[in-house]
């Protein structure tokens, strides 16, 4: 129900005494947002100035609405004391997260708002801080949660761990999903099947599979507990204490926060409450429409496509010949934006992106957008590829050159950054952090550029990697490796780079897919260096893309370029040698019959690709070779002592590394 801190303050205002202001810190208001008498329901408190003099307030929740906590019991005053304290502390340094490269991939820290490292790169991942000061990081393929000063709040053993809502975290391991609070504790009995979303208005879904395979929905509260019991076929978040959700037997009902029937629907489809208002069907393949609270029909059932209302308006569209045309109606059906357009988003604060195909005869390609008010204005040319949702009057915009901030008429706002490349810009904090390119920047609030990825990696004192970007197409991104320091370096980066897909490619055309690259530096021993080539083609038109995987050995002494056949002794069976290890793995390992395809393994080839690791020989196969694309590319490794017999230690590639 509340959650940022502008949201706070809105709740707060109207609880204060005439003439009180709420205290301050780095621009944001000193508040929180916790359970502080453990009851599981939070509690909002902070400190106002009155008369110059400091006043802690506590506001409770009763029956939905806030209240001044009375009698304030002692304990709970002395946690909001402790928890302010905290925050005050926590807030004179603001810490925002930063990657670089380094052996083995890459690796997150934590800056400040200097741009000064405070928490160093030890991360695989690291999102930003959220309002409660902590931030969820990965660690050896787990999640866990860190405060400011990097100490773990929740080790990282968790598969995932989704942003904290409401003083609680989604957590997921091998044993199903669970809810943690912010001190880590497991609040749930058990674990679930599914968890879907976050927690809103002190409701999450929870989801188990049955015996015969069906999903039933239900409802945890703020303890864990399931205070609406897992017997719905589907079920929706509430909004405004209401939601909506299908009975077994297909009825769609509207509960309460308790679990109570406000209202049974004879219809077949229900969905999408907002306003008052729910999206409905009078039969399964039947147009959608809207009904009120009651049921009674409010716009007569016509629409493909019906969104929830909010304030006022939904998104809508209209079938025709295999193609959807989006428009946005107001309460009473009446179309306020007309139904022209591929793709409508609604971007807060009364305004919507309305987009249009770039190819009418290939919708699937690509929509530029216009904006758009709510009187079905449009603001501006159809010029954007991305545009965010507006806040506090502002939103980020890509166009086929640039990213910038525009305002609620379009207008770019002159003294924000507007940086080249595509992606969106947000304020977070005291900075502008900006998604450019796959590459991440923070700015000042002059819009001054304050840090960005390095693009040199120093291997030692005589060899570098540098990273340069090569972007001929607003849909074709690579960045690919060069290498300093050895003596004629021109073959080896000629090769990274056609390697990486540095090619001719066409300025101002739409190409048929998107593809985008990057390399990582997987081992550096002695004078032999692994690189990583990966890169991603997607086709505009296609169910999915497909992932492009492949590796340089390079010695840096000597220039050469290494294949599989270099590592063995000359006229050895290596390949045989090497098939019959991997059959071997297959047959011992019950894992690999998950997901290889029976019979399609047959050994491998002369020129198989591979790479060299610290565990030894690793030989990989492309996606659909041996097994589902889910399945990536099934990957093999072989310690060096099991083709001791066949391996050329007197090889150049072998001393490279020895």
């Amino acid at each position: 129900m509340v959650g940022n801190n502008r949201e706070l303050i809105s709740w707060i205002l109207p609880y204060l005494p005439m003439g009180a202001e709420l205290e301050y810190r780095d621009q944001q208001a000193l508040l929180q947002y916790m359970d502080i008498d453990g009851d599981g329901i939070q509690e909002i408190f902070g400190v106002y100035h009155l008369n110059r003099q400091p006043y802690l307030f506590v506001l409770k929740q009763y029956f939905g609405q806030f209240r001044y906590y009375y009698p304030l019991p002692s304990e709970v005053e002395q946690e909001a004391i402790q928890a302010l304290s905290t925050s005050r502390e926590l807030r004179s340094v603001y810490l925002f997260p930063v990657v670089r490269k380094e052996i083995g991939g890459n690796k997150w820290g934590y800056m400040d708002a200097k741009g000064n490292w405070v928490l160093p790169a030890n991360y695989d991942h690291a999102e930003d801080f959220q309002e409660n000061g902590l931030a969820i990081v990965g660690l050896m393929d787990k999640s866990g949660v860190i405060n400011p000063r990097g100490y773990f709040i929740v080790q990282p053993k968790y598969d995932t761990i989704n942003p904290f809502s409401e003083g609680r975290a989604v957590v997921n391991d091998a044993q199903g999903f669970k809810v943690i609070n912010e001190n880590g504790k497991e609040i749930t009995e058990k674990a679930y099947s599914i968890i879907v979303g976050e927690y809103k208005e002190g409701r999450l879904r929870a989801v188990e599979i049955d015996a015969n395979g069906e999903y039933l929905y239900g409802y945890l509260n703020k303890r864990g507990k399931e205070v609406i019991p897992l017997i719905y076929k589907t079920a929706s978040d509430f909004e405004k204490g209401k939601a909506i959700v299908e009975t077994k037997e297909g009825r769609f009902q509207l509960i309460d926060l308790t679990g109570k029937v406000l209202q049974s629907y004879p219809y077949a489809y229900v969905a999408n409450y907002g306003q008052g208002l729910l999206a409905f069907k009078n039969s399964t393949d039947g147009k959608l429409g809207y009904i009120d609270e009651q049921g009674k029909i409010v716009v007569e059932p016509k629409f493909s496509y019906a969104d929830s209302f909010i304030e006022g308006l939904a998104i809508v569209s209209l079938s025709e010949n295999n193609r959807e045309n989006f428009g946005v109606i107001d309460r009473q059906g009446h179309f306020v934006i007309k139904p022209n357009y591929n793709q409508i988003l609604y971007l807060n604060e009364g305004r919507f992106a309305i987009g249009k195909e770039f190819d009418p005869k290939q919708p699937c390609m690509r929509s530029f957008y216009a904006l758009a008010d709510s009187d079905g204005h449009i603001l501006t040319g159809f010029h954007f590829t991305v545009m965010t949702k507006f806040e506090e009057g502002l939103a980020s915009v890509t166009d086929d050159q640039h990213t910038y901030f525009i305002d609620k008429h379009g207008k770019r706002k002159e003294h924000l950054p507007m940086v080249s490349g595509s992606g969106w810009l947000s304020f977070e904090k005291t900075l502008i952090k900006g998604h450019i390119d796959d590459h991440l920047f923070y700015f000042n609030q002059m819009g001054e550029l304050l840090w960005k990825q390095a693009a040199i990696l120093p291997l030692n004192n005589q060899y570098s990697v540098v990273e340069y970007k090569y972007k001929p197409n607003k849909d074709y991104l690579v960045y690919f490796p060069q290498i300093e320091g050895m003596e004629n370096p021109e073959s080896v980066n000629r090769t990274l780079k056609e390697m990486a897909g540095v090619k001719p490619v066409p300025a101002h055309t739409q190409l048929e897919s998107n593809y985008t690259g990057n390399y990582e530096i997987t081992y550096y021993k002695k004078n032999l260096l692994v690189i990583k080539i990966a890169g991603y083609d997607y086709p505009f038109c296609a169910a999915h893309g497909m992932p492009v995987e492949k590796y340089a050995h390079i010695n840096l002494k000597t220039g050469s370029m290494y294949q599989l056949k270099n590592l063995f002794k000359p006229g050895s069976p290596f390949v045989k040698a090497i098939s019959d290890l991997i059959l071997d793995q297959i047959k011992s390992n019950n894992q690999y019959s998950s997901y290889l395809f029976p019979d399609e393994y047959h050994g491998i080839k002369a020129d198989q690709p591979f790479f060299i690791s610290e565990a030894g020989l690793n030989i990989y196969f492309q996606p659909y070779e041996i097994a589902a694309f889910a399945a990536g590319f099934p990957t093999f490794t072989i310690p060096f002592d099991d083709l001791e017999e066949i391996i050329n230690r007197n090889s150049e590639f072998w001393k490279s590394f020895h």
